[in-house]
């Protein structure tokens, strides 16, 4: 059990613990809500929660991130199970998970393009940004806790609570979605 700490002690512990970590845990409240507003909200409704619950940390600051990143996840999944049914079905698309173009369920999508002239014709994090929000919930949170803020699979696990060879899957196969994603996308213009 964690220590009674005072409001002061408690404010100063707060803000040493949670607040470096503010950038993390809005990145991932947009990710999930896929909007600002929504994000903003999840975010107030999450660090409420935090400072509530610092009397319960007992880290030293290095889980802290991990600790943070849970509470925020934990927040958007109470939220939805409170306003509407979850619905984490991946339907199966015949283009990518079918016997296409390289036999092994990946169409063939060669850009054939000089890299530079694509990079100079498209808005590159625009593109990736439409892709990551295009994926599956559960494999966009793993890209971007691995990804974009750099957890171990050992914390993506922690916080997503699925065991660490789950997180290796749906690393792999969000990655290989947001490549085909992008393939096609580079493709169409």
């Amino acid at each position: 059990m964690g220590v009674d700490l005072n409001d002061i002690d408690k404010t100063r512990l707060f803000e040493k613990i949670a607040m470096p970590h503010l950038d993390s845990a809005y990145n991932l409240a947009r990710r999930l809500t896929r909007n600002n507003q929504d994000a903003q909200d999840l975010m107030q409704t999450a660090f409420l929660r935090t400072y509530r619950f610092m009397d319960g940390y007992h880290g030293d600051g290095d889980g802290a991130p991990a600790w943070l990143l849970t509470i925020v996840r934990n927040t958007y999944y109470t939220s939805l199970r409170d306003s509407r049914p979850q619905h984490d079905d991946i339907g199966f698309d015949e283009e990518i998970h079918g016997h296409g173009g390289d036999g092994c369920g990946m169409p063939r999508n060669d850009v054939g393009a000089n890299p530079e002239d694509v990079l100079a014709a498209h808005n590159v994090k625009e593109t990736i940004n439409h892709g990551l929000e295009a994926l599956p919930q559960l494999f966009r949170e793993v890209l971007v806790l691995k990804e974009i803020d750099a957890l171990s699979y050992e914390e993506i696990a922690d916080i997503v609570g699925i065991p660490v060879g789950t997180v290796m899957s749906r690393l792999a196969r969000g990655r290989k979605l947001l490549l085909i994603y992008l393939k096609q996308h580079i493709d169409e213009k």
